[in-house]
């Protein structure tokens, strides 16, 4: 379930809310006027979920490369990558 807090909240509690989002590795919601305006979230749990974001990215670029078919066998990658060129 997802932590909600408003903008005074946040203002008023700032070490609080960023202890919270440090133990917890979630994000905080914040409201302003009683409508969501913001995440907050830890440096750490930013990084990890912008981690993720590349590696899907890249998973994206694999298939479609593969429909594409532009491929090639793995033998032939590996050598081209121990010779430091790029696959």
């Amino acid at each position: 379930m997802p932590t909600i807090t408003s903008s005074a909240e946040l203002r008023n509690s700032y070490n609080a809310v960023s202890k919270q989002c440090h133990e917890s590795g979630e994000p905080i919601f914040i409201t302003k006027n009683g409508k969501g305006d913001l995440v907050v979230q830890s440096i750490e749990s930013y990084e990890e979920m912008q981690g993720r974001l590349d590696f899907y990215r890249q998973i994206a670029e694999g298939m479609s490369d593969i429909e594409k078919g532009d491929t090639m066998p793995f033998d032939e990658a590996m050598k081209a990558l121990r010779a430091g060129r790029r696959v």
